[in-house]
């Protein structure tokens, strides 16, 4: 009970700090006139700062440090044994990758970085994971591989770790989106670890949703006509992103004994599938029409919904409700197919899904280039 209350209390405090820390991002915003800028792409009107995840990290690790500082007091009734086994090395390390970021996407909310410079600390950071031992060294059997070399091992680390953060960034293209879907895939993963006993990795996935659905509050139900709506901008998505990628690969590195129905890669990757296949999807559209895969259009699966006359609340549920779902069923199908198997059912399932939008949207005449 003592451990729940442990991870309940993570949550709290990042849910409380970001609801102190958000009004003052926004009171110096307004102050300095910080505001995303509004362009054909962009579906909001009128000032919004786009500062928002600058609460994220201070959030979660206050929270965490705060939790981990009360456990280790003796003789108290907060006292946490278990707390004393934790690895600090691969912690370390990710958070040192997690500050990166931070700073990084704190200049590009505030001047800009250019895309390069943020590919470069993005793999910098992913190195960083890989220093503190946490890279994907077993794939459980997909594709029938299990224990690989450990140079591919990292080298798949890179690729997901830079893939997570900017699909998390991309996706970014409606209120509630991409701080929606992260929630989605931190309850996942939280709920996980939380049945594996290991609480400390439960407590980083809960505080950081904590953080995120206060956030989430700002950002949908905020008016922008009373200077309560924010932006999570680049910080808070390479943060988010990154976290993301630290869960899971730490799930996946877990020996597949500890899971009794479920193979640990779905676990891992079930809960990005959405905004991962998303970015696939419209980085082929725009290959196949000869323009770069990083030049901004109006592809993605929300801006398809928008243009079938969904409302921007509309669109963001199903969106969810689809994210939530296809985790479900994946594990539903984990003890009877290989990992490869599912995930080509669910390339399948999402190229169709969004044929079938396209086809709605042509039929109406509405062109999204």
């Amino acid at each position: 009970m003592t451990l729940l209350i442990a991870i309940a209390s993570a949550f709290c405090v990042s849910l409380l700090l970001t609801g102190i820390i958000i009004p003052k991002i926004l009171l110096i915003a307004f102050r300095r006139h910080l505001f995303d800028e509004v362009d054909e792409r962009k579906i909001h009107k009128g000032a919004i700062p786009r500062l928002g995840g600058i609460a994220f990290v201070p959030a979660i690790f206050f929270s965490l440090m705060l939790v981990v500082g009360f456990s280790y007091t003796p003789n108290s009734e907060f006292w946490l044994p278990e707390f004393h086994d934790i690895e600090i090395r691969p912690l370390a390390f990710s958070f040192c990758g997690v500050m990166l970021l931070f700073l990084v996407g704190i200049a590009d909310d505030l001047i800009g970085v250019m895309y390069r410079a943020k590919f470069v600390v993005q793999i910098f950071s992913a190195t960083l994971l890989i220093l503190g031992g946490v890279w994907i060294d077993n794939l459980h059997g997909f594709c029938g591989i299990y224990d690989w070399p450990d140079y591919c091992g990292c080298t798949l680390t890179v690729l997901v770790a830079v893939f997570f953060v900017n699909a998390i960034n991309l996706i970014d293209g409606i209120d509630g989106l991409a701080s929606g879907l992260s929630a989605v895939a931190l309850t996942c993963y939280g709920v996980f670890f939380c049945f594996m006993g290991d609480t400390f990795n439960a407590m980083i996935a809960f505080a950081t949703l904590g953080s995120l659905l206060q956030f989430f509050y700002y950002n949908v139900f905020g008016s922008a006509k009373n200077g309560k709506k924010i932006f999570m901008g680049d910080t808070g998505a390479l943060c988010i992103g990154f976290m993301l990628t630290y869960l899971s690969i730490t799930i996946a590195r877990v020996p597949e004994f500890n899971f009794t129905v479920a193979n640990p890669i779905i676990v891992a990757f079930a809960p990005m599938l959405v905004p991962c296949l998303d970015v696939l999807r419209v980085f082929w559209g725009r290959i196949r029409r000869g323009v770069s895969p990083f030049l901004p259009d109006r592809t993605h699966i929300h801006h398809k919904l928008l243009a079938l006359d969904y409302t921007t609340p509309h669109a963001m549920i199903s969106i969810l409700c689809i994210s939530a779902g296809a985790v479900v069923y994946n594990l539903l199908l984990s003890p009877y197919l290989n990992a490869a198997v599912i995930l080509l059912l669910d390339i399948v399932l999402w190229v169709l899904y969004n044929l079938w939008l396209t086809h709605r949207i042509h039929k109406r005449g509405i062109s999204l280039h």
